[in-house]
Formats: structure tokens, C-alpha cells, sequence
């Protein structure tokens, strides 16, 4: 912040505890004694000589917090909730402004999120991805400076982050001309039935990694229909021949950061099963690489990713970003009713 900090007395109205300068805390702690300590590492050398911590302490106060995180409360929700629907609107005026940035490049795409995401909450909640043609096969490509040609595709992952820094984490991929070629609907429609696959997946009780395991298990059926991997089906799983397309994980939990309660328990998350109150995403995607010669040209250089924010509910989930159209008909009709 620039300007003059607040007076201690400002800082103890707002905050509703008793604040010291911060001059002198690495005084006080030092003269602390046997009070217990914790301190985030990494951040200042002379805070930490001044303290005497426990390492595995600390990292399992990480895990705990991390835990606590994972099943999100009402108040927590009707966060997410704000986040996700200005993340609605952010999508939507990206699509309204399509053929500024086919005049300009991603940057614009980029820029319009960010005018949403400053202008209804804190800040976009990590690096906006805004990946046309090629850039779409490219897992976090947040350069943001190529160009938007008519014909190819445009990958769009953003999230507004709200001013409690609660943020969504939503993905749509685009025909810039508003219309899937056969290829293009093609993948699109198989990344698609993958994520209706995976959300009835997610239900309270379910184990965490049912939805994974449905989304990958339909992917990897049409990239040996297709004749891309070699089948059966089952084998080409258990073999994980499909990552090579699909790239990723399906989903991950969300909440105050993107990928949320990353610390917690393995047992909890992961190993854990589903619960009322917890978000997560479902995001399958298949990437076809612009260089891969074992693949037919018209595929090559395709990237599809769709991703929803879904709380699990009592009787199974609600998707919270269900605002944004996801079929391939659905895409199409939403594109001609606001692209500009």
C-alpha cells in the first residue's frame, strides 16, 4: 500500500484486537520465552532467528488449517457464490467483445476479465489463461499475446476472486467464429460427455476420486475408438496411456486459493470421500499437440477444457457455474446471441 499506514488505533478499531508497531516485534518475540510460536516460513529471515519453532510442528498445523478448509461453511459458499457469478458475467462480456480481439490478440480477451474481476471483486484469482489456436494445448499458458484467428478454437480459464479472496476457477473453449468444425465439435463433444460423467460422480459418500476415474475412463474409450491409443479400454487405463492426451487431473478442490487445501491430510483428501460443503471442479480436457505427427493434421494443434465449480450437496451436488452454457449447441447458440 502506498500512503500512511493507518494509527495503531485505527488498525485496533478495524481489526477488533490489540495492535503493537511492528517495528518492534522481533524484539518481542525474542523476549517471548516459552510462549508457543508458529510462523510462516520463507517470508522473513530476521522474524524467524527470533523465534524457536518446530518444523514438522509447523508442518502439521499446515495440514490441520488445510483440512479444516476442505468442507466450506454457508457463509463460505455464498462467497463462492459471488465469485462464480461474476465470473459468469466476466465470461460473457469476453464473448461479447470476440471480434475486438480477433483485431488485437489474447491480451484483450485478458484485459476484459480483469476490467470484471477488478470491477466486482478484489482481483482475478490466479493468472487468467486466454489460449487461442495452438496456445489451447498448452496446460497454463497465461502469456496471453498471440493472436485470435476465425476457425480455431480460444481456451478460456479465469476466475474472479472476491474481496474476502474467496475465487471460482471456470474453463469454456470457444469457436472463435462462433461455430465447431466437425473435428473441433467432435473433441469438444467427447470432453463434454467426460464431464457429465464426472459430475455424476460427485455425490456425498462417493470416494474423491470417482470423478477423476469417470472422466478419464470415458476419455480414454473415444481415444481408442478414435485409434489413437491402443485398446482394450480397461488395459489402456490401467496402463494410463490416455494422460498423454488428457494431460492432467480432472478437478481439485477450491476455495480461498485455486487449488485449495493443498497441505491437507492424504487420508482427507484425495483418500478421502466427498462431503456436504465441499467445491471442487470437474475439468476434463483433451490436448492434441500441434506437432504430433501420429495424430491426422486436422487434429492437431486442438485443445478443449470445460470446467465447472460444484458444491456437493445433501443429495448430490449443484453446479455453481451451471450460469454458463457447456453442450456444443449450447456454446454455439450463447456466441451468436452475444458475440460482437
Amino acid at each position: 500500500m502506498d500512503g500512511p499506514p493507518p494509527l495503531l488505533a485505527e488498525a485496533e478499531t478495524v481489526l477488533g484486537i490489540a495492535c503493537r508497531d511492528v517495528r518492534g516485534l522481533t524484539e518481542d518475540l525474542a523476549a517471548g520465552g516459552e510462549v508457543p510460536t508458529r510462523i510462516v516460513r520463507g517470508v522473513d529471515p530476521a522474524l524467524e532467528a527470533a523465534v524457536t519453532t518446530d518444523e514438522e510442528r509447523d508442518a502439521e498445523l499446515e495440514g490441520a488449517l488445510s483440512d479444516l478448509r476442505l468442507v466450506k461453511d454457508a457463509w463460505e459458499l455464498g462467497e463462492m457464490r459471488k465469485a462464480v457469478d461474476s465470473t459468469v458475467r466476466g465470461f460473457t462480456d469476453c464473448v461479447a467483445e470476440l471480434s475486438r480481439a480477433v483485431a488485437s490478440s489474447e491480451r484483450w480477451i485478458e484485459g476484459t476479465f480483469f476490467r470484471r474481476a477488478r470491477l466486482e471483486g478484489n482481483h482475478v484469482g490466479y493468472g487468467s489463461i486466454c489460449a487461442a489456436g495452438d496456445h489451447a494445448t498448452i496446460m497454463h499458458w497465461t502469456q496471453n499475446d498471440g493472436p485470435v484467428v476465425p476457425g480455431e478454437l480460444l481456451l478460456l480459464d479465469a476466475g474472479v476472486e472476491t474481496h474476502s479472496l474467496y475465487t471460482a476457477d471456470v474453463t469454456r473453449t470457444l469457436p472463435i467464429s462462433g461455430t465447431f468444425t466437425p473435428v473441433q465439435r467432435q473433441v469438444y463433444d467427447a470432453v463434454y460427455e467426460a464431464q457429465e460423467a464426472g459430475f455424476a460422480a460427485v455425490k456425498p459418500g462417493a470416494p474423491y476420486r470417482d470423478f477423476h476415474e469417470a472422466s478419464q475412463r470415458h476419455l480414454t474409450a473415444r481415444l481408442v475408438e478414435w485409434g489413437f491409443i491402443e485398446g482394450p479400454v480397461d488395459r489402456a487405463y490401467e496402463l494410463g496411456l490416455q494422460r498423454r492426451f488428457t494431460m492432467a487431473g480432472t478437478g481439485h478442490m477450491l476455495g480461498l486459493d485455486v487449488h485449495d487445501c493443498a497441505q491437507a491430510r492424504t487420508e482427507e483428501y484425495v483418500d478421502g470421500v466427498l462431503e456436504p460443503g465441499m467445491v471442487l471442479t470437474v475439468e476434463p480436457g483433451l490436448y492434441f499437440q500441434p506437432d504430433d505427427l501420429t495424430v491426422p493434421e486436422e487434429w492437431r494443434g486442438i485443445g478443449v477444457r470445460i470446467e465447472d465449480d460444484l458444491v456437493v450437496t445433501e443429495e448430490g451436488h449443484e453446479n455453481l457455474s451451471a450460469g454458463l452454457p457447456r453442450s456444443s449447441d449450447e456454446v454455439e447458440a450463447w456466441m451468436a446471441r452475444f458475440a460482437g
